[in-house]
């Protein structure tokens, strides 16, 4: 009957595509090609009317396998998805997106180029809503290529220098590079989203021409639009410009203070607590400390000498002066039942030792003052360092002694 018929066919198209699945799972793409060949034709047989529009999986798949098939050429994935672009209208500008991206990751930059353009130029019905948003991804990618054009020929002028460069066709061309680029950038950035490469191209352009004040704010447009989903490079971006630009502590502090919020483990927490610390505030000098202790809870900074040596800095600084002893019992009481293992075991107290002299240094003095002289870690590294008679391990293991009741003060 029709009806056995129709299951039937369903139930074997299902099996073949799970056969395609897990052939393209175990990198197995001639037997994933002869499947998916097998696919299209059982789908050219289907006369059933209720289900269309299979071209999404045939063009996701077989773009897959064509990338990693040892037989496959250029023209043979160009054909593939010239044919992907007449299957489904709606799909048409995402398939010539990838169209673009696949010639890009292949070096043909102007083969990508003449794609986006062609695209550009595609009208068809009513404009929905999402082929807007799509049309400008076309244009911002396309933009991006302007930008690497205009970036080509600012070297060339760069490199043969104002004066015995008599080609003006060179500058137009740039010229003519920064506009286009310029005005698709600028279009893509106003919609909220993670746009970071194209901010990264149009702040470059905006700097070269000296335009800082637009720059400045299609940066803090980015970092501080609350309709933009939270990111932590917007901040690094600003605080970046801030820096170049010879802005003052204080912005660049906000900057960073934001930053430390979102993501506490980013590599500028080191410059954020230099900072801090230099500070003659007080807040100022406690946020510091709060921001390396938070940045050492991270296994990626477990190794970081230069993080070790700001906290040892700090903690040495606050044991002189006796004062602020609260701040780093503060931070200590959340972090005594795990640091212990997690950052001064006698296993990486020995690991460090061979490693890292410097490490196990900074490392020793900061586990002597928040576990005592007792710590196993101090115990081990001070005793090697004092056994290899290195002078400032004999230092830090008297200073550790001697300020032994702090430790008792800290863990009370």
């Amino acid at each position: 009957s029709p009806h056995e018929y129709k299951l039937n066919f369903k139930k074997s198209k299902e099996v073949c595509l799970s056969y395609i699945q897990d052939a393209m799972l175990q990198k197995q793409w001639k037997r994933a090609a002869e499947f998916l060949t097998f696919y299209i034709e059982s789908l050219e047989k289907d006369f059933s009317t209720e289900y269309m529009g299979p071209s999404e999986m045939i063009w996701r798949i077989g773009t897959e396998i064509l990338c990693h098939h040892s037989n496959s050429s250029m023209k043979e994935f160009n054909s593939f998805i010239e044919q992907m672009k007449t299957l489904g209208v709606k799909r048409y500008l995402k398939v010539c997106l990838e169209h673009a991206f696949h010639l890009l990751c292949n070096g043909l930059i102007d083969e990508a180029y003449q794609n986006l353009s062609l695209a550009e130029s595609w009208r068809f019905g009513e404009q929905t809503a999402i082929q807007n948003k799509e049309m400008k991804l076309i244009q911002a990618y396309r933009g991006l290529l302007d930008y690497y054009s205009w970036c080509k020929q600012k070297n060339i002028l760069l490199e043969h220098g104002q004066d015995g460069f008599e080609d003006l066709s060179v500058e137009q061309e740039m010229h003519s590079c920064f506009r286009k680029a310029a005005v698709n950038l600028k279009e893509i950035i106003k919609i909220p989203g993670v746009w970071d490469l194209f901010v990264k191209c149009y702040v470059d352009l905006l700097e070269f021409y000296g335009d800082h004040n637009e720059a400045r704010q299609v940066l803090n447009e980015y970092a501080y639009n609350s309709k933009f989903p939270a990111n932590p490079n917007a901040h690094v971006y600003l605080y970046q410009f801030l820096k170049r630009h010879g802005e003052s502590k204080k912005s660049l502090i906000s900057a960073l203070k934001i930053l430390h919020d979102i993501a506490p483990s980013h590599e500028l927490m080191i410059d954020f607590n230099i900072m801090l610390q230099k500070s003659k505030k007080r807040k100022k000098r406690q946020l510091g400390l709060e921001v390396i202790f938070a940045a050492l809870d991270y296994a990626g900074w477990k190794e970081n000498v230069k993080a070790w040596s700001c906290l040892a800095r700090q903690v040495k600084q606050i044991v002189i002066s006796e004062k602020h002893l609260d701040w780093i019992k503060q931070e200590w009481n959340s972090r005594k039942d795990w640091w212990p293992a997690f950052h001064f075991s006698r296993y990486l107290a020995k690991r460090n030792w061979q490693e890292n002299e410097s490490l196990s240094y900074e490392k020793a003095l900061v586990a002597g003052i928040l576990l005592g002289k007792d710590c196993k870690y101090f115990k081990y590294v001070s005793h090697q360092g004092c056994k290899a008679q290195v002078k400032r391990f004999r230092i830090l293991k008297k200073f550790v002694n001697k300020h032994n009741p702090v430790y008792l003060r800290i863990s009370g």
